[in-house]
């Protein structure tokens, strides 16, 4: 296929979307538009690039999750194309959170799925997040406790209420994502959380609740009765 700059000008991604809007555009050509040049090696032009990538990975929410090895694997994708791609889609998830910023209650298992569903539910690996509270509930800080498969070892009562203590939190609740998309609490999930809360009534912290994102819903631990 030849250079995009020799075709005309109402067929370019760039013109096209200054003329028509980002909406005309397919998912190929917005990705032609963050590569920008295509391979000089193959004669690929950023289009093709962006029409190889959609096929190698199945689409656009696959492809925002992969990781920099597997992008490096791709012909014509060398670490600043790779980074560019991972900056945008983290832009993107980044956009689709609603903050929860210090100062605000914690008022809903909702509220805390909509913050973080965007930033966790396509990690490949599960993360433990503890959101430390004051008496009325109003977020203090966020802390990241862990990442990778949950277990007695990695997430251990004195690496989660350390930042408890040092913040005079009074309660405290629980995120984390299950890779899989099934956000069905395991039965680690269950002892972690058990011997959790007994830490926190033995310190005098509330443990809230504990939230499990999967891709597309998560369960609460309060909400059903398991906490």
């Amino acid at each position: 296929m030849p250079a995009i700059k020799t075709w005309p000008e109402n067929e370019r991604p760039r013109e096209k979307l200054l003329s028509r809007g980002p909406e005309a555009l397919t998912e190929a050509e917005l990705l032609a538009l963050v590569l920008r040049n295509g391979d000089a090696s193959s004669g690929s032009n950023a289009l093709e690039q962006g029409r190889a990538l959609l096929k190698r990975f199945g689409c656009l929410r696959k492809l925002g999750a992969a990781t920099v090895p597997e992008l490096l694997k791709m012909r014509g994708i060398g670490p600043a194309k790779a980074a560019e791609l991972l900056a945008v889609f983290e832009l993107a998830r980044r956009f689709g959170c609603n903050p929860l910023r210090p100062g605000e209650r914690y008022t809903t298992p909702q509220a805390v799925f909509a913050h973080f569903h965007e930033r966790l539910r396509d990690h490949k690996r599960e993360r433990f997040i503890a959101l430390l509270l004051d008496s009325k509930n109003r977020l203090l800080r966020e802390v990241a406790i862990s990442e990778g498969s949950l277990t007695a070892s990695i997430v251990h009562p004195r690496e989660v209420f350390g930042p408890v203590v040092r913040e005079s939190a009074a309660a405290v609740l629980f995120v984390h994502n299950h890779p899989s998309g099934d956000p069905a609490p395991s039965r680690e999930d269950l002892e972690i959380t058990q011997r959790l809360r007994e830490a926190g009534d033995l310190m005098g912290v509330r443990v809230l609740d504990h939230i499990i994102i999967g891709s597309e819903g998560y369960v609460s631990l309060a909400d059903r009765g398991l906490l």
